[in-house]
C-alpha cells in the first residue's frame, strides 16, 4: 500500500522531489504525536523497531529522515521494512547535524537521498529500498550471536543488582488495588495491542480482570471502552485524561529515587505510589501484580520473541527476560488466551441449539392450562384443514380424471 505523498512543486520554483512541512524530534514516540499526513519526519532512532515504525506509518508521512542507522547490523529489526513496504521514503544515516539543520514547522524538500530547503542542501544520507533493507537484514542476522553473548553478560549484571527484588520481592511497594486471587490484564502499547484487546473482549467481560496500563497502555484501555485500575510508568507517554480517571498511579523511578514523572502527576492533584527499580515499566507492572497475589497475568503488547527482546536494547531485554522468569507460570500472552478462549459454534450446533430451545418451549407450554388450551385450538384447526382437503379431493376426483372415468372401472 502507498500512502498519499506530499505535493510536488514545479522544478522551476523549488526543484524536483517531495515537499512538506518538517517535524523534528529525537524521540520517535513524541514525534508521532504531532506528525501529520504528507509531512516529513526527522528522527534520530538507531535500529527502528516495529512499534516505532507502525506508529510512523499510522501518521502517513511522506518521508522519514533518520540521523542514525535504521539498521545498525546488531540484529534484524523489522521497522525499516515496515516503512519501505508502506511506500514511505526512508533516508538513512543523515548524520546528527540534521537535527539542528532544520527548524520545526518549516517547509523542506526531499529529492532522492537529500534533504533540501529550496536549493540549499541540509543533509544527505542513504535512500533505502526494499532490496537494500532486505540485504541489511540478512547481514544483521549474522550478528545475533554477539548480541546473545552481550545479553548473557548484561543479564548477570542485572540479576546481581536486583536479586533481592527478583528473588524475594523486596522493594515492591504496597498498593491499594486488590489483586489477591484475581486475574490481571497488563496492557503495553506495543505489538498488535489494539487487535489483542479487541479479541479479548469476551475474556474481559467474563473474568473482569484488574486492568493495568503501562504508560500509553492506559490510553489504549480507555480507547477500548474500559477504565484502568492502575497506571504504571514514568508518565512520559500517558494522557492527563488517563491519569485523572481514578486509577491508582505508580510512578516508576530510578534506583537512586529520582522520579521525573512524579512532578507531572503531582500537578494533576494525583497522589502516586513511587517504585524505584532498574527494569522497565512493563517489568514493574508484572512484579507488582505477582507480589500482590494475582492468580494469572495476561500480557497485551509486551515482548515475547527474541527480536522483540532485542528491540528493547540489552538492558531492557535482560530485565524483561528475568521478570518473565520471576512470574513464571502466572504469565500468559494475550494471543494465547484469545486462541484458547475463542468460541466457535458450527451451523449444525446452532441449528440443534435452536431446535432444543423450541422443544423446551413447547414442553413448558404443554404443562400450563393456557398452553393446553392453545394446543387444543391448534389441533381443532388442523383437523378442520385436513377435513376440508379430503372433501375437496373427493369432490374434484371425477373431473380431475377426465370424461373416460366410470364407476367400477380401474
Amino acid at each position: 500500500m502507498r500512502w498519499p505523498q506530499a505535493r510536488t512543486r514545479p522544478e522551476a520554483e523549488q526543484g524536483p522531489g517531495l515537499v512538506g512541512v518538517v517535524r523534528v524530534d529525537r524521540r520517535t514516540k513524541n514525534l508521532t504525536k504531532r506528525l501529520g499526513q504528507g509531512e516529513i519526519a526527522v528522527i534520530d532512532h538507531e535500529d527502528i523497531d516495529r512499534v516505532a515504525a507502525e506508529a510512523l506509518v499510522a501518521c502517513r508521512p511522506a518521508a522519514v529522515v533518520n540521523a542514525a542507522a535504521s539498521i545498525s547490523g546488531r540484529y534484524p529489526n523489522v521497522g525499516p521494512k515496515i516503512l519501505v513496504d508502506s511506500g514511505i521514503v526512508l533516508i538513512d544515516g543523515a548524520g546528527p547535524d540534521v537535527m539542528t539543520a532544520v527548524a520545526e514547522g518549516t517547509s523542506v524538500r526531499v529529492d532522492g537521498s537529500e534533504l533540501l530547503r529550496g536549493q540549499t542542501l541540509l543533509a544527505g544520507g542513504t535512500l533505502q529500498t526494499t532490496e537494500s533493507v532486505h540485504e541489511a537484514m540478512e547481514k544483521a542476522r549474522e550478528g545475533l550471536s554477539e548480541q546473545l553473548e552481550a545479553f548473557a553478560a548484561n543479564t548477570m549484571e542485572y540479576l546481581r543488582r536486583e536479586r533481592d527484588l527478583l528473588l524475594d520481592g523486596i522493594g515492591v511497594p504496597k498498593v491499594r488495588t486488590r489483586f489477591e486471587g484475581r486475574q490481571v490484564l497488563i496492557v503495553v502499547r506495543g505489538y498488535h495491542y489494539r487487535e489483542d484487546l479487541a479479541t479479548l473482549r469476551p475474556y474481559i467481560r467474563e473474568y473482569r480482570p484488574v486492568l493495568i496500563g503501562v504508560d500509553g497502555g492506559a490510553d489504549a484501555i480507555l480507547e477500548a471502552g474500559y477504565t484502568p485500575d492502575m497506571i504504571v510508568g514514568d508518565m512520559d507517554s500517558v494522557s492527563d485524561k488517563s491519569l485523572t480517571c481514578g486509577a491508582e498511579v505508580v510512578v516508576h523511578a530510578y534506583r537512586d529515587g529520582r522520579a521525573p514523572g512524579q512532578e507531572r502527576v503531582d500537578q494533576l492533584g494525583v497522589v502516586p505510589v513511587v517504585f524505584p527499580a532498574t527494569g522497565t515499566s512493563e517489568d514493574v507492572a508484572m512484579l507488582i501484580a505477582d507480589e500482590s497475589g494475582a492468580s494469572l497475568i495476561v500480557a497485551v503488547g509486551t515482548h515475547a520473541t527474541l527480536v522483540e527482546f532485542l528491540d528493547k536494547g540489552r538492558a531492557g531485554m535482560a530485565s524483561t527476560f528475568l521478570t518473565r522468569l520471576r512470574v513464571g507460570g502466572k504469565l500468559v500472552d494475550a494471543k494465547g488466551v484469545s486462541r484458547l478462549y475463542r468460541q466457535r459454534i458450527s451451523n449444525a450446533q446452532l441449528a440443534l441449539l435452536v431446535f432444543s430451545g423450541l422443544v423446551a418451549l413447547g414442553a413448558a407450554l404443554a404443562a400450563t392450562p393456557a398452553g393446553q388450551t392453545f394446543y387444543s385450538l391448534i389441533g381443532a384447526w388442523t383437523d378442520d384443514v385436513l377435513s376440508w382437503m379430503r372433501s375437496w379431493l373427493v369432490e374434484s376426483r371425477p373431473e380431475a380424471l377426465g370424461a373416460g372415468w366410470h364407476p367400477g372401472r380401474g
